[in-house]
């Protein structure tokens, strides 16, 4: 059967075929072309770094390009997973729950995403059960092959109708041979083989390890991870080898050789200082250039917006890899060993760095240690201090000691989400007199419960339970700093993933005490921005969002570029009289 004809085979498999390629509504055969990311050896190799840089050389070239994660996981979403297993929980502008990859993919592309772009196996099969539960497949017997296979073939040419995509990059999450991922590599063969010839391009990110008894780079591993690949029948066109140090011409010339890859085709991809450089990395390898060829793109391309485009992105890291200048900065929390909990915000102060003209020292303090007789020292070296989001007891009076100390000293102060009610807990106690406040996630029995569970919220988010996700606007009080960070602005668009808020009971007696909520919901008693004055405080801001969802290399988030600017105040001025931007200008 040609090629037309399986693409025309609409639906449903019959008595008379066994192919199944559903097409959703708009899908042009052959106009979308597809970059599938599969890892071997070990996971973590950066498979989403990789196919988000690879993704901006072609973005750059004028190609419109969607990625899309494909998880293994029989969880629905991300939003169940413990940050010590799986990193952070990326949340969407829709409010999708994903993989932390979602991050890089926005981040490295500039593009908000949505539930689209992610998919995990629970989410497929949900989808194929009920569509046999509706008789959809006409009382066929559902089989991973064809119909869980032909889901994943539609998700994706979903997502193409959906973003007009030139390419649609998929990866493949975990490793070839991982059970649960091997109907997704059978679902990408077959819609290589459903859309014909130049219309896919399979590239393997596999690891060459180097055993310091031995000296020398072995690439037996690998060839053996790319050998299972190609026993399920997808060979490689492109090679990708991970390593610390640069692959030596031998290992690529015997991973070419048994892998029937051109030794051209196989690249090396070794660390390098951040990962803002692979994108020119890979150009200077040519593989840009190989997966245009591939793909027969060359007469989509747009030379003059790629050139104005890598002017752009090459002076952001001159500036990332120049900056002399340094600040420490404090993140305190309880997942402080795994660095991947705080991708984002580890992101997201690098751009603001690059902006500032300064390198950004992070100090990971656990403050299930940190009490009110050692925060002091804790904190010394400290020119700024970042409390993230969390959930659950453990930490959270170290937390409110470390909030306490930095409003106290003027320490530049930035709360996210869980730092945000935190910060309403330690000003409560500590400036209103109102002894024994606390959030009822943590005591729920306590006097004033500052933070609670609003019956009113319950009503507005009937979906989710009691969870707010995704983007919400926040309305900014005119002449606070918030609008000041924001341009002026008076409505803002935050991603938020909370289930607690202020009672809003509290409200007036904490502004009383000198608290200055500047961000509402626009409908709702919702605080969503609070701050002190900059008489009071150089820099005191927190919100119930996550900001550090929302931070670009080339469009620092501004929450976090004021607290970085204030870092650099502090760390400027350590030792003298403590004054404030505002203060010396009107002194000027």
């Amino acid at each position: 059967m040609s090629t037309e004809k399986i693409l025309s085979a609409l639906g449903y498999a019959s008595d008379e075929t066994e192919f199944y390629a559903p097409m959703p509504a708009g899908y042009k055969p052959g106009k979308t072309k597809y970059v599938i990311v599969f890892g071997t050896v070990m996971s973590g190799l950066g498979k989403g770094i990789f196919a988000s840089s690879l993704a901006k050389c072609l973005q750059d070239q004028g190609l419109t390009v969607a990625p899309i994660k494909l998880e293994g996981y029989l969880n629905i979403d991300s939003g169940t997973l413990n940050p010590f297993r799986h990193g952070e929980v990326f949340v969407l502008d829709d409010g999708m729950e994903t993989d932390m990859d979602l991050g890089t993919y926005e981040r490295m592309l500039d593009q908000d995403l949505s539930r689209l772009h992610f998919a995990t196996s629970g989410q497929i099969f949900s989808r194929v059960l009920e569509k046999e539960r509706k008789g959809s497949y006409l009382g066929r017997d559902v089989q991973m092959i064809p119909h869980v296979t032909g889901e994943v073939k539609i998700k994706l040419r979903e997502l193409a109708v959906a973003t007009d995509a030139d390419v649609v990059f998929v990866e493949i999450g975990g490793t070839v041979g991982d059970v649960e991922n091997s109907y997704f590599i059978e679902a990408v063969r077959e819609l290589a083989f459903e859309e014909g010839p130049n219309s896919c391009v399979f590239v393997a990110l596999t690891y060459i390890i180097a055993p310091p008894m031995l000296g020398e780079q072995k690439s037996k591993a690998a060839q053996l991870g790319i050998n299972r690949l190609m026993a399920a029948g997808v060979q490689p066109q492109i090679i990708a080898c991970r390593g610390k140090d640069p692959i030596t011409t031998k290992v690529r010339e015997k991973m070419a050789m048994y892998s029937n890859v051109p030794i051209d085709n196989v690249f090396s991809m070794h660390d390098c200082e951040s990962i803002y450089l692979i994108p020119e990395m890979l150009r200077g390898a040519g593989l840009d250039q190989t997966v245009i060829d591939l793909l027969a793109l060359r007469d989509r391309l747009q030379p003059e917006i790629d050139a104005s485009r890598r002017q752009a992105w090459n002076d952001f890291v001159q500036r990332v890899r120049s900056t002399k200048e340094q600040v420490t900065i404090g993140i305190t929390g309880k997942y402080t060993s795994v660095r991947d909990s705080y991708a984002s915000i580890i992101h997201a102060l690098d751009h603001c760095g690059a902006a500032s003209g300064c390198q950004v020292h992070i100090e990971w303090i656990d403050t299930t240690d940190v009490t009110a007789d050692n925060v002091a020292e804790k904190m010394a070296r400290l020119d700024g201090v970042i409390v993230p989001g969390g959930f659950g007891v453990r930490g959270t009076e170290g937390k409110i000691a470390c909030i306490q100390h930095a409003r106290e000293n003027r320490i530049p102060y930035l709360g996210l989400c869980y730092g945000f009610q935190m910060a309403v807990i330690e000003f409560a106690r500590n400036v209103c007199g109102l002894t024994g406040a606390n959030s009822t996630e943590i005591d729920r029995d306590t006097p004033h419960p500052v933070v609670d569970i609003l019956p009113e919220q319950k009503q507005i988010e009937g979906l989710g339970g009691n969870m707010r996700l995704g983007g919400r606007d926040v309305q900014v009080r005119p002449q606070s700093m918030a609008a000041r960070l924001f341009n002026g602005g008076q409505e803002i668009r935050l991603r938020f993933r909370h289930r607690y808020e202020v009672d809003p009971q509290y409200i007036e007696r904490l502004e009383t005490g000198g608290l200055v909520f500047s961000g509402k919901a626009p409908d709702y008693p919702i605080m969503q921005i609070l701050e002190l004055p900059e008489t009071v405080h150089p820099y005191f801001m927190a919100t119930q969002a996550h900001p550090e969802f929302q931070s670009r290399p080339l469009r620092p988030q501004p929450m976090f570029a004021g607290l970085v600017r204030a870092a650099l105040d502090y760390s400027r001025n350590r030792g003298k009289p403590v004054v404030s931007r505002r203060e010396r200008a009107e002194k000027a």
